[in-house]
């Protein structure tokens, strides 16, 4: 009788140890990636406050914010989809998948490249040229982020860091032309020139070849999902976006700069945010599907740990690095955004706690309950940072930042506990699914 127990416990021991295993590999790849992205963007971001100025560096900021918004527009139609529906499929479908996810996010590349054209010719000045190179780099830029979505659905994260090693690289040569040019235009063709790079470099590590043709199909086939993700997606980065522009144009665009470089002292958890879903939607799909039960705990964990590594860094940031060191890493702009080190680190601390329970809500495909736990942080984002603004210019608007962000971590939660409860019925402490044996991770 004891045999046969230990035979039916065996599966659930293999389960743990061997899954436990096998998603640690994972993430930690999906950490090294995401370290190099992060520190590839901590450090352009260093290198143009350092080499502008404040106000130069606004200007270059607003392009910055802009790109955001086009990336989680390009996720939300291509990418966030792919790695919801393809994360655990034969690779024939895989290959399909990604076909038409990065041929949409080119189209999508493509389509915002002509507005940000437009834009920038009708704008005119050091501010619309540089929209014109930003529309320049996004076909390519947006090409290269599908990639990263595409390696990391198939559990390939070691394919995703080399590709980003690739871009860093590239930038080196790009970044030292441009500081010689001095202009915000040639930072930006530097930074996305380089991204486009790894997007051909992508294209030699798949052999897939985009298919932008099949944007519509892709659309029409992704619907269910695209349309609550893709609002879902700009509602985040266009709050950013229209804080922004809002607080430009309240207190000026040395104000943006000043608050873009308390942010890029804080950039390897911002970049560590905006990339995210690269790893935790495809392990929280298989959390759920193994496991149920065990998804809020990873939730926890990820959102905690993302929460708690932010703080440490922010009070580092404030107690520990001298002006003199400040100074000399990022230039004049420093003494104006020293002092907003500290609502801006409370700022990413409520977002990081948050992105743990969007990466549930995610992976139950509970977009509902997503978008609306998003577009309500969103109007707080923007509520709050302009309404900042307007009362204590740059330091009024990190503070109501940070105002939002914690409270939009508890709405998130909220919905991720209501997701779960609909998901998992009341009382039911162990899962009811059959656990299958545990497929060795896809070697590289």
């Amino acid at each position: 009788m004891n045999d046969v127990a230990n035979h039916r416990r065996a599966p659930r021991s293999i389960f743990r140890s061997g899954a436990v295993r096998a998603m640690a590999g994972r993430l930690s790849w999906g950490l090294g990636d995401q370290a190099v992205s992060s520190l590839t963007n901590f450090a352009v971001g260093l290198y143009v406050a350092r080499s502008l100025g404040t106000f130069a560096f606004g200007i270059f900021s607003l392009a910055w914010v802009t790109y955001g918004v086009v990336l989680n527009v390009s996720r939300g139609l291509a990418t966030d989809p792919l790695m919801v529906r393809f994360s655990a499929v034969p690779e024939d479908r895989w290959r399909t998948g990604v076909a038409s996810a990065s041929g949409t996010a080119i189209g999508v590349g493509f389509a915002t490249g002509l507005v940000s054209l437009v834009g920038g010719l009708a704008t005119g000045g050091p501010l619309g040229s540089a929209f014109v190179a930003l529309a320049v780099v996004l076909p390519g830029l947006l090409l290269q982020d599908a990639w990263r979505f595409a390696f990391f659905a198939r559990g390939q994260g070691k394919r995703a860091f080399v590709n980003d090693c690739v871009w860093g690289v590239a930038l080196l040569p790009a970044l030292y032309i441009a500081a010689q040019i001095h202009t915000v235009v040639a930072f930006v063709l530097a930074w996305g020139l380089s991204g486009a790079v790894a997007a051909l470099y992508g294209w030699f590590q798949t052999g897939i070849l985009p298919h932008p043709r099949e944007m519509v199909g892709w659309l029409r086939t992704q619907r269910d999902l695209s349309v609550r993700y893709l609002v879902e997606n700009v509602s985040n980065s266009g709050a950013s976006q229209l804080r922004a522009y809002g607080l430009g144009a309240i207190a000026g665009i040395t104000a943006v700069g000043a608050v873009r470089g308390a942010e890029q002292l804080l950039g390897p958890f911002l970049a560590l945010l905006m990339g995210l879903s690269l790893v935790t939607v495809a392990e929280g799909a298989r959390v759920l599907q193994r496991a149920p039960h065990r998804l809020k705990h990873f939730c926890m964990i990820l959102g905690g740990g993302q929460a708690g590594a932010a703080l440490c860094w922010g009070l580092g940031l404030l107690f520990l690095v001298p002006d003199r060191a400040g100074r000399w890493v990022m230039g004049s702009v420093w003494d104006s955004s020293s002092p907003l080190i500290l609502p801006v680190t409370l700022a990413v601390v409520g977002a990081s706690f948050a992105t743990g329970a969007a990466a549930g809500l995610r992976a139950l495909g509970a977009a509902k309950r997503s978008l609306r736990s998003q577009l309500v942080a969103s109007l707080f984002y923007v509520t709050f940072g302009i309404a900042g603004a307007f009362l204590g210019g740059a330091a009024g608007s990190a503070w109501g930042v940070a105002t939002a962000t914690l409270s939009g971590s508890v709405v998130w939660w909220f919905q991720l506990r209501l997701g779960l409860r609909d998901y998992v019925p009341p009382g039911a402490d162990e899962p009811t699914v059959v656990f299958e044996p545990i497929k060795e991770p896809i070697k590289e």
